[in-house]
């Protein structure tokens, strides 16, 4: 690649990260900014007055806990997943 392509295209990616930064500068969650969907998914649900019919087996006995283990399945996958890339790729390069 040309030097002023990868000069254009690294001045494009910081233009888009520093735009959200400057455009919501001191917004936060209390004025709805970076919400998320799992809340609106959530305040939806109980506006509906829904009643689970099912609860959970066993829920963890903090938040600590549960991001915890959500990070070790996130890091299991990964794991996983870049075993099979590089076993594809020693395979290919094998051959």
């Amino acid at each position: 690649m040309k030097t002023s392509t990868l000069i254009i295209i690294a001045v494009v990616c910081i233009v888009l990260f520093i735009a959200p930064l400057i455009m919501f500068n001191g917004h936060g969650e209390d004025d709805g900014y970076f919400g998320g969907a799992d809340d609106a998914a959530g305040e939806a649900i109980e506006e509906s007055g829904f009643k689970p019919w099912a609860s959970s087996i066993w829920e963890p006995p903090s938040g600590e806990i549960e991001s915890l283990l959500f990070a070790l399945q996130a890091a299991i996958g990964a794991i996983i997943i870049g075993y099979f890339f590089g076993y594809w790729r020693g395979q290919k390069e094998e051959n």
